[in-house]
């Protein structure tokens, strides 16, 4: 907290407008999405939703008034700041749509403790979040989730068959591939002999602890099991950078063969956070592209649900026409070309 800044007490499902959401002195790629979203005038709730622990869950309701709301998650050491949440939710209020982003338990401002798994416990948080809203008369119409958070959406929807579509954005299909490159070698031993392994910053401080306990949990996570649980009738979008130096492209090919109703869309060039090669500031990115798809997805299923329109049934009088048969000619039969997209 900056100084001057006056902490908040905040309770339960306490509501209040964000008059201030973003402080720096200058301007970066990665903060312009922000500072749209802060000078476009939406109004933005602070909501506070208790998980089952008891923990506060601090989340940012872009509002629009629509019925429909879309759920936004974070990944690893993320928050419901990070540019792309803020990108996405501002894109869905813009087409009318309302978004929640929230931080997991033991991230940003909500209360507990940092965990390296921890995917258990992120699955009941958006749970609460899912049940709070639909206690409040929304219908949760979408779940997002980027890295970490694409694999809570599909193991929320491997468990709780209460959202419609889901959206998995460059989530880890093989959960034992880049534990590595993060803990370094022999992490499995090494966590087993002392119980942990701390993780340190560039500048030696402890960034985080990995306990052997949230260290299973990831390796015990099963992502082909839970996506073969899925609903057919819910519908999940897979999008996957094919540069993506974090997650291999490859994983989400695996969610496309075990995933009953699935669309998979590669975005050509991107990396893990869909903001590489933007020479352009103001220019289409791949972020933008990945915007698009995930509004397309989101919309196509609520515009099939809300354009139903009964129209009344008017009997139109009977007239019998006077039948007049047709020579029948026979017409030559044309084989038409195949063509394989």
């Amino acid at each position: 907290m900056a100084a001057g800044d006056t902490p908040l007490n905040l309770e339960q499902n306490q509501v209040f407008t964000v008059t201030k959401l973003f402080k720096f002195n200058y301007l970066t790629r990665d903060n312009f999405y922000a500072v749209s979203t802060f000078t476009s005038g939406a109004e933005q709730q602070k909501i506070i939703i208790k998980n089952n622990c008891g923990e506060k869950l601090v989340g940012l309701l872009h509002e629009t008034g629509s019925k429909e709301i879309v759920i936004v998650c974070h990944g690893f050491q993320g928050t419901k700041e990070y540019s792309m949440m803020v990108e996405l939710a501002c894109a869905l209020e813009k087409q009318g749509i309302s978004a929640f982003r929230f931080d997991f338990s033991g991230n940003g401002e909500s209360e507990g403790l940092f965990e390296f798994g921890n995917y258990r416990k992120e699955v009941d948080d958006l749970h609460a979040v899912v049940q709070h809203f639909a206690a409040t008369n929304r219908d949760v119409s979408a779940i997002i989730g980027h890295s970490k958070g694409g694999n809570v959406v599909v193991l929320y929807a491997s468990l709780h068959h209460d959202v419609p579509t889901v959206v998995n954005l460059s989530g880890r299909y093989k959960m034992d591939r880049g534990i590595e490159e993060r803990l370094g070698k022999d992490y499995l031993e090494r966590a087993k002999k002392d119980g942990f392994i701390d993780i340190k910053s560039p500048t030696g401080e402890v960034a985080f602890r990995v306990t052997e306990e949230s260290l299973m949990e990831r390796l015990n996570t099963n992502m082909r099991e839970a996506g073969l649980k899925i609903d057919p009738d819910c519908r999940v979008l897979t999008v996957h950078g094919s540069a993506d130096e974090v997650i291999p492209v490859e994983d989400a090919l695996e969610f496309a063969k075990i995933i009953p109703n699935h669309e998979l869309r590669i975005i050509e060039g991107a990396n893990h956070c869909y903001d590489n090669h933007r020479d352009d500031f103001f220019a289409g990115s791949h972020r933008d592209k990945l915007v698009s798809i995930v509004l397309d997805f989101i919309k196509a299923k609520m515009h099939r649900v809300t354009t139903v329109i009964e129209e009344p049934v008017v009997d139109e009088p009977v007239v019998d026409e006077p039948v007049i048969e047709e020579p029948i000619i026979e017409e030559p039969v044309v084989e038409e070309p195949v063509h394989i997209v």
